[in-house]
């Protein structure tokens, strides 16, 4: 039971490493009414491991906050990654394809109004959902299921049984 334990704490501990290393190195792309953040693609993560959810929280948390976020798109962008990875988690057994949609979706409802409201930016909502929107599903969607692709034949060996 404590291997067990140290194994979540050690996988989400390295996927919210992983995910502020990507933020960081991809900055220009992270932020912003038109992004792409190359670490959404590890939202895919859920359907491997439970650990991820905290993992994908802890890591957008940092990621905005060493990014230079505003405090408001520091707690909303990484709750909207948390329900994300939350809904993606109890997708698992589904068809892969349905495994993005979640982080896709909050994201798209969420991030625009942190945009609007946080840093003012003045386009329509509506403009800035399918602006956020595209990225995600370019990082979640794409390069998430490029992920999934990569790794689902090493699952056993790489995400170790990390049911808390």
């Amino acid at each position: 039971m404590q291997n067990k334990k140290l194994l979540f704490l050690a996988q989400a501990a390295m996927i919210a490493a992983i995910y502020v290393v990507l933020t960081y190195v991809f900055r220009p792309i992270s932020f912003g009414e038109i992004q792409v953040r190359i670490a959404e693609a590890l939202t895919i993560l859920p359907v491997f491991t439970p650990a991820a959810i905290p993992g994908l929280f802890i890591g957008c948390l940092l990621g905005n906050f060493l990014g230079g976020a505003l405090i408001p798109d520091i707690i909303f962008g990484s709750l909207a990654t948390l329900i994300g990875a939350f809904f993606t988690w109890k997708l698992r057994n589904a068809h892969p394809f349905l495994a993005p949609i979640p982080p896709i979706l909050s994201n798209t409802i969420i991030v625009p109004f942190v945009l609007r409201y946080a840093y003012e930016i003045d386009l329509p909502i509506p403009l800035m959902m399918l602006t956020v929107g595209i990225g995600e599903v370019l990082s979640c969607g794409v390069l998430g299921l490029l992920l999934y692709y990569a790794l689902r034949s090493r699952k056993d060996v790489i995400f170790r049984n990390t049911e808390a």
